[in-house]
Formats: C-alpha cells, structure tokens, sequence
C-alpha cells in the first residue's frame, strides 16, 4: 500500500493565505480613506517639533483659531523622500513661523497630510501627494547649482 503525502500542496496554499493576509496592512497603511482629499486648508502657524524618522517624518505645529490654541500634527514621507524633494532635517525648529498647507483628516482632528510649507523667509516645501501635487522630479533642488 502506497502512502501518499498531500501536506506539501496543502501547506503552499496555507502559507500563501498567510502570507496574503499578513501583507494586507501594508497597503492600508498608505491609502487615502482617512483624509479629505477634496479639501485644503492653509494656516499660518508655529513650529513645535519637526520629527525626522522613519516611516514618516511629522511636523507638530500650534495654529491661533479666535484665542484658541490648536496643536496640530501633520504628516510627510520618509526622509529619503523628503530629501529628494528638498527638506532637511534642519528646516524647522520650535518657534518658526511656518504657512502649512494641508489635507485634514475626515474625523475633524488637528492632523492632516502635509501639501506644502512655506518657510518665514519665502521659500516653498512642497511634497508628493498623487494627484494633489504635480512635483517635477528634475526640477533644481534648493542649493543646486545647475
């Protein structure tokens, strides 16, 4: 009598629902849903911390709505991303008098996805939203010399 072992093709199929599953959040992690994209808001602001990391770097800022002090924090790409683009880990500092352009999130909390900011002495850092900012990435980088 002849055993015939069927583990080995049911353990593939096993293993790649695994692997399926297991890899499902990593794509959620970088959807839209939580953000409005029909909408932008622009506010004059104070830096509070510039956080330079990892999946995503976060700009923490305080925005003066009628005597009211709103801390809120915004989202950019990884730092390779925002070097490519032009940013630095030095760009901001507590204190810094910044305009951040941003998506909000839908829920109406203090966060959003950072658009653009524009420094106090004019210049603008801009990110790479699809089809929200059209970023030419031959475009001259602050600093170049070309």
């Amino acid at each position: 009598m002849k055993t015939r072992f069927i583990g080995a093709p049911l353990l593939g199929t096993v293993l790649g629902i695994v692997s399926f599953i297991a890899a499902a959040p990593l794509f959620a992690h970088h959807g839209n849903s939580s953000f409005d994209t029909e909408k932008k808001l622009t506010m004059k602001a104070t830096v509070t911390e510039w956080f330079w990391a990892n999946p995503h770097c976060f700009l923490k800022f305080d925005v003066t709505e009628k005597e009211n002090v709103v801390h809120w924090v915004a989202e950019t790409s990884n730092p390779a991303d925002m070097t490519n683009l032009g940013w630095s880990k030095q760009d901001f500092k507590p204190g810094d008098h910044v305009t951040v352009t941003l998506q909000p999130v839908k829920n109406g909390q203090p966060i959003g996805r950072v658009i653009q900011v524009v420094l106090a002495n004019g210049q603008v850092l801009g990110t790479r939203i699809a089809g929200v900012t059209d970023v030419d990435p031959d475009a001259p980088k602050p600093g170049d010399t070309r």
